[in-house]
């Protein structure tokens, strides 16, 4: 009944009453809220409690509070700064590398050419490819200093093939990696780039705008938020490879390609010393929560001011 049927029930009373059926539905989304929180804090609190205490598999005599000694240890290890440096550079050069042909491809496939469906599968297929299975591909398959396709590429041109794995290690884990993230960039961009206004392509080819004034006056500024939204996510993804390490190099020569998702492992699951990977994992979560509220700020600033 309206208010206009009953003058007895006012707007206000109608108010309340939807306020207090919105109220009744929350205790729905308890059951969801509360495991979501057990699932992140169980563990978190987990790996906190370990990395306090003396917990190392191989030495179970050795136990009790050890206070801030991991933390001690593990600052005072020259493996958590070369993983470090490892993570930076991998990172960063992964980013630059798929942003970068990312946005050169997303500008070349957005034209119109024959057999432009079958090419754009092509370029988004190795996103698809897990990240064991394209790593064992170019261990194999690829970078094989004997059997492998550059190999036979360098033999047939009359140079001598290179081991990727012993001299270029960090080089080819960013190889890969660029491999397999460079169709996520493709796609976001992509996506960006067809919503670019036509007319205003026009307006600039009619002014005597060329490709390349196009491209950096209108394509690259329209792709910027589009940008910041790759570098983000990808970030938060890159900080934590692991199979292509593994299967690929095992964070060798020496520490040259451990960064610190690998180093939490070797020390934790080779090493058995649990209160010190529970102490690295501990500054990982706190480096990743770091990076991450920095880029979402980033980001949320780049779209208010856009």
């Amino acid at each position: 009944m309206t208010t206009a049927a009953n003058p007895s029930v006012t707007a206000g009373e109608q108010k309340q009453k939807r306020t207090k059926r919105e109220i009744d539905t929350r205790p729905l989304l308890w059951p969801s809220v509360i495991v979501l929180f057990l699932w992140m804090i169980v563990p978190l609190g987990m790996t906190i409690y370990f990395s306090f205490i003396r917990y190392n598999l191989l030495n179970p005599d050795i136990s009790g509070f050890a206070g801030t000694e991991n933390y001690a240890f593990l600052f005072e290890d020259p493996a958590l700064w070369a993983s470090l440096w490892n993570t930076l550079i991998l990172t960063g050069s992964v980013l630059v590398i798929t942003v970068v042909f990312g946005t050169l491809l997303a500008v070349l496939y957005n034209r119109e050419f024959f057999g432009r469906g079958v090419a754009r599968l092509l370029v988004i297929a190795p996103f698809f490819v897990m990240p064991t299975v394209s790593a064992l591909i170019w261990k194999n398959m690829m970078m094989h200093p004997v059997y492998g396709f550059l190999s036979w590429l360098q033999s047939s041109v009359g140079l001598t093939p290179i081991d990727w794995f012993t001299h270029y290690p960090m080089l080819s884990i960013i190889i890969i990696v660029s491999w397999q993230w460079v169709p996520f960039a493709f796609l976001i961009l992509l996506t960006a780039i067809q919503s670019l206004d036509k007319e205003q392509q026009e307006a600039a080819r009619i002014d005597g705008a060329g490709p390349i004034a196009m491209f950096f006056h209108i394509t690259l500024p329209h792709l910027a938020r589009a940008i910041s939204v790759v570098i983000m996510i990808e970030t938060i993804f890159l900080l934590t490879i692991f199979a292509e390490i593994y299967v690929t190099t095992s964070g060798g020569p020496g520490l040259a390609t451990t960064n610190l998702a690998f180093l939490i492992y070797s020390v934790g699951l080779l090493q058995f010393d649990v209160g010190y990977a529970s102490a690295g994992g501990v500054i990982a979560v706190i480096l990743a929560n770091i990076v991450a509220i920095v880029l979402v700020r980033t980001v949320s600033r780049n779209l208010h001011q856009t």
